[in-house]
């Protein structure tokens, strides 16, 4: 990078600040910002629902190697630092494409060469990109079956004044948490539901699935975002390697053209002598 002298340090900072791919940076700090939302709400979501689960329905884990809830729990939760990792590479993967296909680059450091592999690169992260963008698709999906389930019984908790007399009841067996065989009915007039309704883990549990969907719907607009943008570079990649083909074509040609004069400059002055 330039040096800079104390009387053009603000010259030089701005040309550093003008590299900046902005609009990969939003999109960078939004994919963050929704992963971590994701990662960190919903990774305590789901040891509040493992909570709600062993001391309000009682349900326990299967002492045998099985596929229960909280064997799922668990899988989820590894999924979980998987995404938090992946998304973290990633992230910094597609800001230094967004650099180096950054036409403030190209000015500050003069012109470079577009090579095949260049627009390979940024083909490949635009379907991968893509992809990803579906993925995070389906993630929201996901998420917002739990915030309906716990919707439905922050719901009925909050109304049970309004229904004295009406006995209303919650099965986890109806949503696939427990097995059919298994009977965990906890009805509206138990103290065991009051207790539930009253507690924290309840309300937590439930705005924090809220916050994990937000964080879903934040990473799908980044990737939307960054959708935007690598068309964009790839737009001004594709167009950059025709400028280069002209450029090199017209140099060739100029080149013949002072070849053939200093030829013929030559022939002249031969035969004038």
């Amino acid at each position: 990078m330039q040096s800079c002298l104390p009387a053009g340090c603000l010259e030089c900072c701005i040309k550093c600040l003008g590299g900046i791919p902005y609009p990969s940076l939003i999109a960078t700090i939004l994919l963050y910002a929704g992963v971590a939302l994701f990662c960190g709400c919903g990774h305590e979501a789901l040891t509040g629902t493992v909570t709600i689960l062993q001391d309000y329905f009682e349900v326990v884990r299967s002492p045998v190697d099985s596929l229960d809830v909280f064997t799922m729990i668990d899988i989820i939760k590894y999924v979980i630092y998987g995404i938090a990792s992946a998304f973290f590479v990633y992230g910094i993967l597609l800001m230094v494409e967004g650099f180096f296909t950054s036409g403030a680059i190209k000015d500050l450091y003069g012109d470079f060469k577009i090579t095949t592999c260049g627009r390979c690169v940024s083909a490949w992260f635009i379907m991968l990109t893509y992809i990803f963008m579906l993925a995070w698709l389906g993630v929201t999906a996901f998420t917002s079956i739990p915030v309906f389930i716990y919707f439905n019984i922050w719901n009925i908790c909050q109304n049970t004044t309004v229904l004295e007399g009406a006995s209303l009841c919650l099965d986890p067996r109806q949503y696939g948490i427990v097995p059919i065989a298994e009977a965990r009915t906890m009805c509206t007039g138990s103290e065991k539901f009051y207790r539930m309704c009253e507690s924290n883990e309840l309300d937590m549990t439930f705005h924090l699935f809220i916050c994990a969907l937000a964080g879903a719907g934040a990473a799908v607009i980044a990737m939307i975002h960054y959708l935007m943008v690598l068309s964009a570079n790839w737009a001004y990649v594709k167009d950059a390697c025709r400028m280069q083909k002209y450029e090199d074509i017209k140099s060739k040609e100029e080149q013949e053209l002072h070849d053939i004069h200093s030829t013929r400059s030559k022939e002249r002055l031969n035969a004038y002598t």
